[in-house]
């Protein structure tokens, strides 16, 4: 949601491929800041609780200030609480607030004035009911009460007349044309000073107003959408627009290029080219239902809504600076033993609050997480990520060991009487301090497989290589010896560790459980043959090929999966199946045998990642840049980075009720629309959850690991592809 033009340009400058089985040359990025936005959620305080807010400013020297039902507020600590700043307001009646000439003024029951220029600003009135008011220019004020509107020049009422029909709903001040504009909810008025006010348009529900673009259009919104006049002539410029977030327009405010729009669902952007970027949920607000939107401090944007004030801010950023952050926020609060943990939240969105917890794919996320520190020290020779790794992968070496299983990884491993989830999963380990998960699946070992041969490459310390060497033989030695099954605790293979041609190839090839499981075990054959020599890896992968068809498994083009009446695992598309074949597209085309495989090899995996491209998965193309295409989608890579959001909660996310978006029909891939939603605007998810999901989260009660942004943004180092 970048409220500016990116400040980056895409080189076209040309680099040979980082591998020795590629010399396609590609483009790269240049990492400059670009703007990062994020937010600063300021509830009110319990002792304010049910106070009602009407309007948010801020003066030339920073201050924000709230003004309610209870009087005006500040931002103290967090929360808003009441402002006795300057006690004689305290004691006021104010019944609107503004800024002129960057200075608080204010309208009370009995005057306007501001404590600026020497508190000389003192307008009285005799308005009993008036709500509103406006500056013009040289200090000279238009008034609205109930059924009353008054003009006041010099500080003296200059003119005054009823509005029988019903009361105004907004005041602006046209300062190109010396005139104000008022807004009723049927018709809008103008009032130049010397004349009488008339009409100038007429419509249904208006709710607000805006002057934009130096003044020369006037954009009115309603209850069903907005409209834009011709601000001299007040001829309509557009029919009404309703293909937005959400049509119900409360509030219109320019701030700087940008059109800001607050509604009961949320606050949106629009540039001069129509881009909207929505900002709604908890993600980005204390709540949805918007009341007033205003210019704040430092190029930020002040969103007042129910509950609470939220502040926009806009920094710059790199996309390194923003790996930082992620990884802060991952070694603070998601390292359990080295495992790349789940953290949940008792209270949402409280982190203090927060504890680490056992997942089924322990294993899976520090693989993921362990890769992004391997590719970071590959690319900065940074001794913090080396030691990250390896604390990292002695987790994962240990969730091997701790069982009594030869070659059989658990899923998780834990102290005694504190795992939390799927409990009867677990077993005890020989040292009865300890507990492991088992029923491990294929999402496990493709994790241990696919990072154990970064390691295997990256890390300086040959002993350590030849650790996850070992490993490497071990988990492949265990599937080998036990006829391509993994063989749990029971003696019997768990319910997805099953890579045997009784179990492959009893699916048609519609089914992806028989392209996936293939690409599966050739990867990890061929990984393991690479780095041990062992022949009968190699014999095991030939044979699966003659015998049994996996290579015309693999060929299997990926737009034929679908469904297959009576075969379950055919409702849906199946995004956890993307994630394990992309990460085991890695070992399957670097490792391959011969290059004539990995000519094929490339094939599919191209045919695959062409079916991906709408979700502008940064992972999958940058894992697909490292078989050395001509074109992997280099500015939707950097776009996904940047629109990734930084706060990491899992917040309820809805975008169903929205207008702008194009929905499709349903299909068998569930992509929801034609275009994908920037990764701040939807669902927090791995990568292995629908891009395209409207709806959903967990209402502040979990928080993601920055493994999901850290390993796409390194691999992309890794490969000189960001720079």
């Amino acid at each position: 949601m970048k409220i500016n033009i990116f400040c980056f340009a895409i080189c076209g400058l040309l680099t040979t491929a980082p591998t020795a089985y590629s010399s396609i040359t590609r483009h790269f990025y240049e990492d400059n800041p670009f703007v990062q936005d994020f937010t600063e959620k300021i509830p009110l305080s319990e002792k304010l609780s049910g106070t009602k807010l009407f309007t948010v400013r801020n003066d030339r020297n920073g201050r924000i200030l709230i003004l309610s039902n209870k009087g005006l507020l500040q931002v103290y600590n967090g929360q808003l609480v009441p402002d006795r700043n300057y006690r004689p307001l305290a004691d006021m009646k104010i019944r609107s607030m503004d800024t002129y000439h960057g200075q608080f003024i204010y309208l009370t029951d009995k005057a306007v004035l501001s404590n600026a220029w020497a508190g000389k600003l003192l307008i009285p009135h005799k308005m009993s009911n008036a709500g509103l008011f406006e500056p013009g220019s040289s200090f000279n004020f238009l008034l609205a009460g109930k059924d009353s509107i008054a003009y006041f020049n010099q500080g003296k009422c200059a003119e005054q007349w009823q509005t029988p029909r019903n009361e105004v709903k907004q005041i602006l001040y046209d300062e190109a044309r010396s005139r104000f504009l008022l807004l009723f909810d049927d018709r809008l008025e103008c009032f130049s000073p010397g004349e009488k006010a008339e009409k100038v348009f007429e419509s249904d529900n208006l709710n607000c107003m805006e002057l934009i673009e130096n003044n020369t259009a006037l954009i009115i919104g309603t209850q069903d959408g907005y409209t834009e006049l011709d601000a001299e002539s007040f001829n309509s410029h557009s029919n009404l627009k309703k293909k937005l977030p959400c049509s119900e327009i409360r509030c219109i405010k320019q701030i700087g290029e940008l059109l800001w729009f607050g509604t009961p669902r949320g606050a949106f952007s629009l540039n001069g080219e129509g881009r909207t970027n929505y900002y709604a949920s908890k993600r980005w607000l204390v709540d949805d239902n918007v009341i007033d939107i205003s210019k704040g401090p430092d190029n930020s944007v002040l969103i007042l809504s129910e509950t609470g004030l939220s502040i926009i801010h806009f920094e710059p950023m790199t996309l390194e600076q923003k790996a930082e952050h992620f990884d802060e926020l991952t070694r603070k609060r998601h390292m359990r033993h080295g495992l790349n943990c789940s953290f949940s939240i008792s209270k949402p969105g409280d982190l203090s609050t927060g504890t680490l917890v056992d997942s089924d794919n322990d294993g899976l996320w520090t693989s993921m997480y362990l890769a992004g520190e391997l590719f970071r020290y590959a690319a900065t020779k940074s001794n913090d990520a080396l030691q990250n790794c390896y604390e990292s992968f002695e987790a994962m070496e240990r969730l091997s060991n701790i069982n009594h299983i030869e070659g059989f990884p658990s899923r998780s491993f834990e102290r005694a009487g504190y795992h939390l989830s799927d409990k009867s999963r677990w077993q005890p380990a020989e040292d009865p301090n300890w507990t492991w998960k088992a029923t491990t699946s294929s999402d496990e070992i493709v994790g241990h497989i696919f990072v154990y041969s970064i390691f295997a490459e990256i890390v300086p310390d040959k002993t350590w290589r030849n650790r996850a060497i070992t490993l490497i033989d071990d988990i492949t030695d265990h599937i080998v010896r036990n006829d391509l099954y993994l063989i749990d605790y029971d003696g019997k293979p768990t319910l997805w560790g099953k890579w045997n041609p009784d179990y492959v190839n009893q699916f048609p090839k519609q089914v992806g459980d028989r392209r996936l499981n293939s690409i599966e075990i050739i990867g990890f054959l061929q990984t393991a043959y690479h780095f041990t020599g062992k022949e009968i890896y190699k014999e095991k992968a030939y044979e699966l090929f003659e015998k049994h068809g996996y290579l015309d498994n693999i060929m299997i083009p990926i737009s034929t999966i679908g469904r297959v009446p009576g075969i379950d695992l055919t409702t849906d598309w199946n995004h956890s199946d993307d994630e394990l074949a992309f990460l085991s597209y890695w070992n399957l085309y670097k490792y391959a045998f011969t290059d004539e495989l990995r000519e094929k090899y490339f094939r599919t995996i191209k045919g695959h990642w062409e079916i991906e491209r709408p979700e502008k998965n940064p992972l999958w193309n940058l894992i697909y840049a490292m078989t050395g295409p001509a074109e992997f989608d280099l500015d939707e890579t950097i776009w996904s980075l940047k629109e990734f959001p930084l706060d990491m909660i899992s917040w309820t996310i809805h975008n169903r009720h929205r207008k702008d978006i194009e929905l499709l029909e349903p299909n068998f891939r569930n992509q929801r629309t034609r275009e994908v939603l920037p990764p701040d605007e939807r669902p927090m998810s791995k990568y292995n959850g629908n891009a395209f999901r409207l709806d959903g989260g967990s209402s502040g009660r979990r928080e993601y690991s920055g493994d999901i942004y850290l390993l796409p943004y390194w691999l992309g180092r890794y490969l000189k592809i960001i720079k």
